[in-house]
């Protein structure tokens, strides 16, 4: 199914000014979601506030330090205000149930899909955002004279209400501007002062204060890492993990080795970085043949290769690729077939069965925005895989319809498109099928912010006190000589 937002992708957009007064709701949510019902265990998860958040959590976890989850938990991010991650609820063989982070987005999508929590309150997780991280984010730097902006190059249904709900909020005018890949110097550039402009929808460049963003494929391309002009999120928290796999696996590392006294960890999947295609094999074979092979710097679904068989190996040795490092993670499969790991084999404790038996893995994603006032959760759902989880591996089937979960797709046209009917809402319906409970949320939540946290710790060692980018760290960290030479600087 074709969503709203993506239907025209395929033409080529213009800038547009958006006024305050134009917010409406069937534009910025899905249908399913105006006419949802959120589940009461997750509008009292949203009404919880951190102080509570952080009793529960020690109480379920006497080892952790309460002093640290509270540190954790009021952290203002110097970077990274604005995330999301992709969480798999496991369970290993001796019945230890788990919340793994997968990936970790910036910028991510989820407005348009989280049922309204008060309904007094139409712009709901848009407003949190804007007033709780955007503005909040305003306040503490110096910017240049201009406008207010909003870049994206995909999901127009969410870009076009942080417009308007900034419009509201703000009584501006506001640029929403379409910056896809090779817009550079059509609808937006960046002054030798890295001041950010944008081609008005009266066709005049326009200097822009400050900007929220949503430029999800290759944003460190066409925006600088980071810029006078104040935006949300700055390019370096994509490099420094929020779009960069290979980052984000080594952020975490250092951010565990500081939690580790605190009894606290970030859990991951076994991940291998820094691998060439030549060794992906050698790795998977230590991995018991199974295992998920992931260009480090794609989003969206793309670029991710669960491998359970000899014939998916081969498909992705024959495969054509753009960059020279990948990551090699232990694959999360069902409780008879998973990576084999130095640690323990985790599987999908998945969907409730449905009236056939079925079982459907399926992710939860937790977005988190910070600000002066640390962190809030703002929105999450769910999605689940095409096909059901199956207890026996078969070689001739495709196993990524059984384990992935991303709705986007890419067309032949270069538009996305997106599988809305695997979207499952937090309403009555929907949540009740996950088998997930409130220390689900709080767990998933915890380690978002843990995830952003460390990501957001990387990103401020790869800027010097002048805000410049540390390229030769960056270089050193992640030594890839195709992106290198991608990122604008």
């Amino acid at each position: 199914m074709l969503a709203a937002e993506d239907a025209a992708m395929a033409a080529p957009k213009q800038t547009v000014l958006v006024s305050p007064g134009e917010f409406d709701p069937r534009r910025h949510f899905y249908e399913r979601v105006l006419n949802a019902q959120i589940h009461p265990l997750v509008r009292f998860f949203f009404n919880l506030g951190n102080e509570r958040i952080a009793e529960r959590y020690c109480h379920l976890h006497p080892e952790s330090d309460p002093h640290e989850v509270r540190r954790l938990l009021a952290y203002v991010p110097a970077y990274f205000r604005w995330g999301g991650a992709d969480l798999f609820v496991t369970s290993s063989p001796s019945a230890v149930r788990r919340i793994v982070v997968i990936e970790t987005n910036s910028c991510p999508s989820g407005q348009k899909s989280m049922p309204l929590i008060s309904e007094s309150d139409e712009m709901a997780g848009y407003r949190l955002l804007v007033e709780h991280t955007f503005l909040d984010m305003l306040r503490t730097r110096a910017m240049p004279t201009g406008d207010l902006a909003v870049l994206y190059d995909k999901n127009e249904m969410e870009t076009s209400g942080y417009a308007a709900t900034l419009a509201e909020i703000t009584g501006e005018q506001v640029h929403l501007v379409p910056y896809f890949d090779g817009d550079m110097g059509r609808t937006a550039r960046f002054t030798e002062n890295r001041v950010l402009e944008v081609l008005s929808a009266k066709g005049e460049w326009t200097p822009i204060r400050a900007a929220l963003r949503y430029v999800t494929q290759r944003p460190w391309n066409r925006l600088p890492p980071v810029s006078r002009t104040a935006i949300l999120n700055p390019a370096i928290a994509c490099l420094a993990g929020g779009r960069n796999k290979l980052m984000a696996a080594k952020a975490y590392d250092l951010l565990n080795a500081k939690l580790a006294r605190h009894r606290l960890k970030i859990h991951v999947p076994e991940t291998i970085w820094d691998a060439s295609m030549r060794e992906v094999p050698l790795w998977l074979a230590r991995m018991g043949g199974i295992g998920v092979v992931k260009n480090p710097y794609s989003n969206a679904g793309q670029g991710v290769y669960t491998i359970t068989s000899p014939a998916e190996l081969e498909s992705f040795m024959g495969s054509e690729q753009h960059y020279d490092q990948f990551i090699v993670q232990a694959l999360i499969g069902n409780s008879s077939w998973s990576s084999m790991t130095s640690s323990s084999r985790l599987y999908h404790v998945g969907t409730v069965p449905d009236r056939k038996g079925n079982i459907y893995v399926a992710d939860l994603r937790c977005m988190v925005v910070g600000g002066r006032a640390g962190f809030r959760p703002v929105a999450v759902y769910a999605r689940r895989a095409r096909d059901p989880l199956t207890p026996e591996l078969d070689d001739a089937r495709e196993s990524w319809g059984m384990l992935g979960t991303n709705l986007s797709y890419k067309k032949d046209d270069g538009s996305w498109g997106t599988e809305t009917e695997r979207l499952m809402l937090m309403d009555g319906r929907d949540f009740n099928r996950l088998g997930i409970g409130l220390d689900d949320l709080i767990e998933g939540y915890l380690q978002t912010v843990m995830s952003m946290i460390a990501i957001d710790e990387m990103a401020d060692q790869l800027i010097t006190k002048a805000k410049r980018f540390r390229k030769r760290l960056f270089g050193s960290l992640n030594d890839d000589e195709t992106l290198g030479e991608e990122i604008y600087t």
